[in-house]
């Protein structure tokens, strides 16, 4: 899909700058935060704090002062990244929810390459991202999805306690005392939290094996009213139940119970057409009881459904799902409700290779955190804009097609780029940006 920027998705773009920039509660801010916005929105390879203020200025003497003006925003300067971060998802929200629901929502993570010991959270840990340990930062985050569109509108960046347990490395990278070691999954269920309190249409929690396998975290969220749809080990011990309910009277690991089903119980089933043609496996589901010890009595533990995925090239089944979804769901809905959880890898392409999600180079706790702030809020300004782009049928809301774009492709289309060292257009971009200060107290104001 493209389309151009013109004059009224330009003052669409000032307005979104204007209402989110409300949050910051400060001018200075307001500005700053406009200034980086475009430079992240705007084209040039590397979006990190000198190149964008390289390309908004232009003029070489004025470049420093406006490198400290926003270092100063995104490492010194206290605001509050949940109103800022609120404000954009209830932008791209009402655009999104005008046309389509929430179906919903998907924890994941991913890696930050870096090098060095000193940014922070940074050590050697394993990260999808590049398929192996290495040295990066990892950041949680939580998406909102529809049959169409995605948007993350939340992350957290994983401290190890390498991080939270020296007092030197808190120091150094100025983390708050109220900042705790928490597991990757606690850290979902803050997010979690906040989006409950904020009113953010629920939809069915996604998540892989890292997070799913947590008996606490299954529960945790059902304990907050929400279904789930999420991996787990091969090693999972359930009882399997009959149509009326009842519960066998021995334990099977899921994998057993694949096993135990054969080939022929296992359906080919197809969910979307991926760029590469109709993405298909082979499943089977079963009612089942999960037999985790948490001490909750056997009686009192519900029936979720058992999905078990065989895909091709492989010998048996290899990947296990539980989900809370009625007993009614069809294998095909259960199967395409899943595989939702996919699509977070292409936004994390685009804020990383369109957005500088992970051009940061800060050190500090709260600098990446405002960074991937204003990340998000560029994110979903190019969601509202392109929903914009499909005017609704006569009878509601109008399917259109998932985005097919391959693996790395640009969003060039989608958000106005300027030409490399094209810093006017940059500042076009919001009507309330001011000449940068001349005198450095001025800039460090705020």
């Amino acid at each position: 899909m493209h389309f151009v920027m013109d004059a009224a998705g330009e003052q669409r773009l000032s307005e979104f700058l204007d209402r989110v920039g409300g949050a910051l509660a400060n001018k200075k801010r307001k500005a700053s935060f406009a200034i980086y916005a475009a430079g992240l929105l705007g084209d040039g390879e590397r979006k990190s704090m000198e190149p964008i203020a390289a390309r908004a200025v232009g003029a070489p003497e004025k470049v420093d002062a406006l490198h400290q003006r926003l270092g100063h925003f995104l490492t010194d300067s206290r605001w509050s990244d949940r109103a800022v971060r609120r404000e954009a998802a209830n932008y791209a929200l009402a655009a999104i929810t005008a046309r389509e629901l929430v179906d919903t929502w998907i924890v994941d993570d991913t890696g930050f390459l870096k090098q060095g010991t000193h940014s922070v959270g940074v050590q050697r840990q394993y990260t999808g991202s590049a398929g192996k340990i290495t040295n990066c930062q990892l950041g949680v985050s939580l998406s909102v999805a529809t049959r169409t569109e995605h948007l993350p509108i939340d992350f957290e960046l994983y401290l190890p306690r390498t991080w939270t347990d020296d007092k030197a490395r808190r120091a150094e990278a100025q983390i708050p005392k109220e900042v705790v070691f928490k597991t990757k999954p606690e850290l979902a269920l803050g997010m979690i939290d906040r989006a409950l309190e904020d009113n953010v249409p629920r939809g069915v929690v996604l998540a892989d094996e890292g997070y799913g396998h947590s008996s606490e975290f299954r529960r945790a969220l059902r304990e907050r009213g929400l279904d789930y749809a999420v991996a787990v080990n091969a090693n999972t011990t359930v009882w399997v139940t009959d149509q009326k309910g009842g519960r066998g009277r021995v334990k099977w690991s899921v994998r057993e119970v694949a096993q135990a089903l054969g080939k022929r119980r296992f359906r080919q089933t197809t969910w979307r057409e991926g760029t590469r043609g109709l993405l298909h496996a082979r499943f089977a589901a079963r009612r089942v009881v999960v037999a985790h010890d948490d001490g909750q009595p056997v009686a009192e533990r519900e029936q979720v459904w058992l999905l078990m995925e065989w895909r091709d090239g492989e010998a048996r089944p290899e990947h296990f799902y539980l989900l809370t979804l009625p007993q009614n769901t069809s294998r095909k809905k259960l199967v395409r409700i899943l595989k939702e959880r996919y699509r977070t890898e292409r936004a994390y392409e685009d804020l990383k290779g369109e957005l500088g999600l992970d051009h940061f180079e800060g050190r500090r706790f709260a600098g990446w955190h405002h960074h991937v702030s204003v990340a998000l809020c560029c994110y979903a300004f190019i969601i509202s804009e392109k929903v914009r782009a499909f005017s609704p049928s006569a009878r509601g809301a109008r399917r259109t097609p998932t985005d097919r774009r391959p693996t790395g492709a640009p969003l060039r289309g989608l958000v106005p780029h300027c030409p490399p060292g094209g810093g006017a257009r940059d500042l076009r971009m919001a009507s309330s940006l001011p000449a940068v200060p001349p005198k450095e107290p001025e800039l460090l104001a705020g």
